[in-house]
């Protein structure tokens, strides 16, 4: 069974509404750069402030600002990423319960539920 690893919250500009929602919750904060992604961002020509993905941690779930792809209309802003020991068994366990396939990466696999929201799994 999956748990819950992060509220997932597309933006136009991931850091500024990162920021946004860092100092409006309670003992959250963005997650703090070190030396090697912020050499890392910078040989792909971007910084903190470009930052595609901006995660927020705090007492809670965690937050993931994430640049906006697509049109708004065709997705969510604001979707769960679930995270499983195997994912592929996660996948087929949701499918069954009514959930349906969107796409895959190596790194998730994109659901809607029975409504057509979009949801992630996500391998631990």
């Amino acid at each position: 069974m999956g748990r819950l690893k992060e509220i997932v919250i597309d933006c136009d500009i991931p850091s500024r509404v990162a920021r946004f929602w860092a100092a409006a919750l309670d003992g959250y904060q963005v997650m703090p750069y070190d030396d090697a992604e912020l050499a890392r961002l910078a040989e792909i020509g971007l910084t903190p402030e470009t930052d595609p993905t901006v995660m927020v941690d705090g007492p809670g779930t965690r937050l993931c600002f994430h640049l906006r792809q697509g049109e708004r209309p065709a997705r969510n802003r604001v979707h769960l990423d679930i995270a499983a020991s195997d994912r592929r068994q996660e996948v087929d366990r949701l499918l069954s319960l009514g959930a349906t396939f969107v796409r895959e990466t190596d790194a998730y696999t994109v659901l809607n539920d029975p409504e057509g929201n979009n949801f992630c799994v996500t391998s631990e």
